[in-house]
């Protein structure tokens, strides 16, 4: 078992879990490291000393004192991106460099053409990262980017085994079926490569950022395609394989249905996805080229827009009424492009009411993704940081 699947409370108190105490303001000394984690002294500053060694934390002074010496306080270091990440869409990619407290540094959104090939996007990502990493003035001051850098997250919108970092049957992504990017990366950059779904990557960012105090959640990614990502036990859950929370292809309209790009017809993506919306639009006559065309018209009230994005909404509310059925998470929390359409959420969230059990929604949260687009690349910095973190 990884440190990835372990249960939670099989993992209080170890490393990761006291640098996100640190991390979060929950502890600033070993003192607050040892109530929190019920761990004795000694044991806490044995971990603090080899995470201190590994320079994912550091000593800031003292503290307050309560009758005794002044505690040193304890900070996760902030003084330069060390963390690469990036977020792969279908059209666009979000790239970042963070630090170790999985704070943006500096990122940028960069136009791609998915169908260019995994060789030419992912070259040309990794070195905007290198780029993103170098100009960090508190890196340059510390000496070799390069020797700074601890690793590089990515997100991949399609189905990724991440114990090999493989992409596995993917749809819109001509040309990448198979593909290694880990072993791609690992020959371009000198350091750990972690890959990852995207929906899985917004997930963890989302949850880390707002709802970290949470054992268990369900976020949606609702964009040009659709996916989720699981937190169970306060881990992020993959199953098996590393499909665990691929909603987009289960079954919601009987035949005859619409298409899907998985060769089955009647899928959520082929339903509910902004791909599908801007479809069956153009099918009613009405010229619309890409989602945000689509969103633009829901906005201004089109009827035909507007009765779509509802039934997507019921659609997407049938399969996670499913999910919360089964799960019973605490929250559901939808984001992407999709997330601001009322429409769309207001059919979602009713038909989760309507066909989940009392007691699977009596303390529910439904609601939207808060964070904005660095959900991405906040997610692939945990991810690294996670790795780097457990290595220690």
């Amino acid at each position: 078992m990884t440190i990835d699947d372990a249960p939670r409370d099989a993992l209080r108190g170890g490393p990761r879990e006291l640098l996100r105490w640190v991390a979060t303001g929950a502890a600033v000394s070993r003192a607050d490291l040892s109530r929190l984690s019920g761990l004795s002294p000694s044991t806490v500053s044995q971990r603090v000393e080899a995470l201190i060694s590994q320079g994912l934390l550091e000593e800031a002074g003292a503290g307050r004192s309560r009758g005794g010496r002044r505690p040193r306080q304890l900070a996760v270091p902030t003084g330069g991106a060390v963390v690469g990440a990036i977020d792969l869409g279908a059209h666009h990619a979000r790239v970042g460099a963070l630090d170790l407290s999985g704070r943006v540094v500096q990122a940028r959104t960069l136009p791609v053409r998915i169908e260019d090939g995994p060789e030419a996007v992912l070259g040309a990502l990794l070195a905007e990262v290198a780029a993103l990493v170098d100009d960090d003035p508190a890196v340059s001051r510390g000496g070799s980017a390069t020797g700074a850098l601890r690793g590089v997250g990515i997100g991949i919108p399609g189905p990724v085994q991440h114990s090999t970092g493989r992409i596995v049957s993917p749809s819109r992504m001509p040309g990448w079926n198979g593909f290694d990017v880990a072993a791609f990366c690992a020959g371009r950059v000198d350091v750990p490569v972690i890959v990852d779904n995207d929906a899985n990557l917004m997930a963890l960012g989302a949850h880390r950022t707002a709802h970290s105090e949470l054992d268990h959640a369900v976020y949606i990614k609702a964009g040009t395609g659709i996916g989720s990502g699981v937190i169970s036990s306060g881990r992020l859950h993959r199953g098996a394989q590393g499909s665990a929370g691929d909603i987009s292809h289960c079954r919601v309209v009987a035949d005859p249905a619409p298409p899907c790009t998985c060769g089955n017809a009647g899928c959520l993506e082929a339903v509910a996805s902004g791909a599908a919306l801007v479809t069956a639009l153009r099918e009613q006559g009405v010229p619309v080229s890409d989602l945000t065309g689509v969103i633009r018209l829901i906005d201004d009230g089109d009827r035909q827009a507007t009765a779509l994005a509802r039934q997507a909404g019921r659609a997407v509310g049938e399969i996670l009424a499913v999910v919360v059925n089964f799960f019973n998470p605490q929250v559901v929390a939808i984001g992407g492009r999709l997330a601001d359409c009322e429409p769309l959420l207001a059919s979602m969230r009713a038909t989760l009411y309507e066909r989940c059990l009392p007691l699977a929604t009596q303390t529910l949260l439904i609601e939207r993704v808060a964070a904005g687009q660095d959900l991405g690349i906040t997610g692939a910095a945990h991810l690294v940081i996670d790795h780097v973190v457990a290595a220690a």
